[in-house]
């Protein structure tokens, strides 16, 4: 547990405040809106009067659910500053499951989008005092008196409380320990239902302690935060430990297409920049291959030297679309395609990959880009903060991953069963995923132990990595791997409707392609790994908000 002063998190943010007062905190991109630092912790400090007037007390449920913007930012701030418990909704969670979570967590206040209001009924939501919308602060609902909680009347309140104004020097927190109860963040699984994470202020302090100790964020610091707020990965490294830095967060509250991030990017030139592996792998595909392919870039590629000065222009016109000032790329959510990260890293693209997991408020393990991070590893574990290990590794040396330290949740809310299954009997996190540690202490993901496969003879097929080869193929959006009873792997293939398209493919030619690849991708795989047959899918598969497959919906289609 951190005990030092200086790693409270609670006074982290008091810190943060009084001494980049006049600094930009936050922008939602594609407005006028931009806050101080100062601006920001005044409509903290409303925030206060508000809960007050609800009569919110410690350890209270606070639940926010909308689209990233400022006003997000300032209710998840001021509920764990006040002493209250945030639970964070994530926006595309659909209606019946934000109503679950509300009622489940004892939420007591509700701020909410417009949009996301629109599929929820009041009476479904019985123990919640007051809505409130994320969009202008106007309350929705009220089950107290209205004339005490509206905006003038709060408004009214600020300026008694502080006649003078509100300045640096009043800013103020409430003592309150890391070991008290900071978030219950609710997973958003791919294997089914989402369970609430009881995650300590320790664990949030503990990624905001690596990230400015390892100079990923600092004061000045430039983020363009696309990543929804209320996941873990996000919410600690483009928010949290931004914020903490002194440094300015740029909110998209739209879909993130790679139009609109190459725009944001090129506008804001972010000094650091985080993303899934869905988000570069696009960008990859539409920007890098098409070049790659044409027959003198492709020739030259093959010759040494030469392909020195090819891969130097490709990389400098991908960190110039990226902003060109950023230190580095910073990958994490779900495995990163092998062949983009090997064909990245032979450019020299200044890029790292992490690991983590909602439990653990994310980090688990990571390098930075110039410390020597290895290719297809996920970095070392963090040094004095998480410790790894695998536990029961098969002669190659893989098993079950299992972590413990700083960023470690305490359970699962209301879950007493899933808490003790998910923790070793001396105390290890069980994070579901297989791996191996080098010599060198390199972490390796080998794939999910739920999703993992057994072969004819028992051996051990990870279906993400035959995947990453089917997506590879041209004409392949995406694809699942999954088993038939009679233990034959079928591919599920959702084409690049675009590109077939574009090429004038009739179906028919389409099914004939495809079962080429399915013999090109079965000639790189072990006897026991080979596709029997590809199905075609219609549609993209659905995925969770860090844009993971939710396999569990497609078990039964094959």
């Amino acid at each position: 547990m951190m005990t030092e002063e200086k790693y409270n998190f609670v006074k982290i943010y008091e810190r943060s405040f009084r001494e980049n007062w006049d600094q930009p905190a936050v922008s939602d991109y594609g407005t006028n809106v931009t806050l101080t630092y100062g601006q920001l912790a005044i409509n903290i400090e409303k925030l206060h009067i508000l809960f007050k007037e609800c009569k919110i007390k410690k350890d209270d449920k606070i639940a926010v659910m909308g689209k990233n913007n400022s006003n997000w930012i300032a209710v998840y701030l001021a509920a764990v500053t006040y002493g209250a418990i945030i639970v964070p909704i994530l926006q595309d969670f659909r209606a019946n499951d934000a109503i679950h979570i509300i009622n489940h967590s004892g939420a007591k206040l509700l701020f909410i989008s417009d949009i996301n209001w629109e599929g929820i009924d009041l009476d479904q939501i019985p123990k919640v005092l007051a809505t409130v919308s994320l969009n202008d602060w106007h309350p929705i609902t009220l089950a107290l008196d209205p004339k005490k909680i509206n905006y003038d009347a709060i408004a009214e309140l600020f300026k008694k409380k502080h006649p003078e104004g509100y300045w640096a020097k009043d800013v103020h927190f409430d003592e309150r320990g890391n070991d008290k109860i900071g978030s219950i963040n609710y997973t958003s699984g791919t294997t089914g239902f989402s369970k609430g994470v009881i995650m300590p202020l320790n664990g949030l302090a503990g990624n905001i302690r690596y990230a400015m100790d390892n100079n990923l964020v600092y004061r000045g610091a430039r983020h363009v935060t696309f990543l929804p707020l209320a996941h873990a990965y996000g919410c600690a490294f483009d928010f949290l430990a931004c914020l903490a830095a002194g440094g300015h967060t740029y909110l998209i509250g739209r879909t993130p297409s790679p139009k609109i991030l190459l725009q944001a990017f090129a506008e804001i030139k972010p000094t650091v920049i985080l993303s899934v592996p869905l988000i570069l792998e696009k960008i990859y595909k539409k920007m890098i291959v098409p070049q790659i392919q044409k027959p003198p870039v492709s020739w030259v590629l093959k010759v040494p030297l030469l392909d020195e000065v090819v891969c130097g222009k490709i990389r400098e016109q991908l960190v110039q679309a990226f902003g060109g000032e950023f230190s580095q790329m910073i990958i994490g959510g779900a495995p990163l395609n092998p062949e983009v990260e090997a064909f990245l890293r032979r450019i020299k693209f200044p890029m790292s990959v992490g690991y983590g997991m909602t439990e653990c408020a994310p980090l688990i393990s990571f390098t930075p880009y110039d410390r020597g991070s290895k290719l297809y590893s996920c970095g070392k574990p963090l040094e004095g903060i998480m410790e790894v290990k695998i536990l029961n590794p098969n002669e190659e040396g893989i098993g079950e991953i299992v972590t413990r330290g700083e960023n470690t949740m305490t359970g699962y809310y209301k879950n007493p069963q899933a808490t003790k299954e998910s923790f070793t009997p001396d105390g290890w996190l069980r994070t579901g995923d297989l791996g191996l540690i080098d010599e060198d202490g390199f972490l390796y993901i080998k794939g999910r132990c739920k999703t993992m496969l057994l072969g004819p003879s028992g051996q051990n097929i990870y279906p993400e990595e035959i995947e990453a080869k089917i997506n590879n193929m041209p004409f392949v959006l995406e694809s699942l791997v999954l088993q038939q009873d009679d233990n034959r792997l079928v591919a599920l293939v959702c084409p690049d409707y675009n590109e077939v398209d574009a090429s004038g493919m009739t179906r028919e030619q389409l099914d004939t392609y495809m079962e080429d690849a399915r013999k090109q991708v079965n000639s790189e795989l072990a006897s026991y790994e080979q596709i029997s047959i590809v199905k075609l899918y219609p549609h993209e598969f659905e995925k969770t908000p860090k844009k993971s497959i939710k396999r569990f919906l497609y078990t039964s289609m094959v």
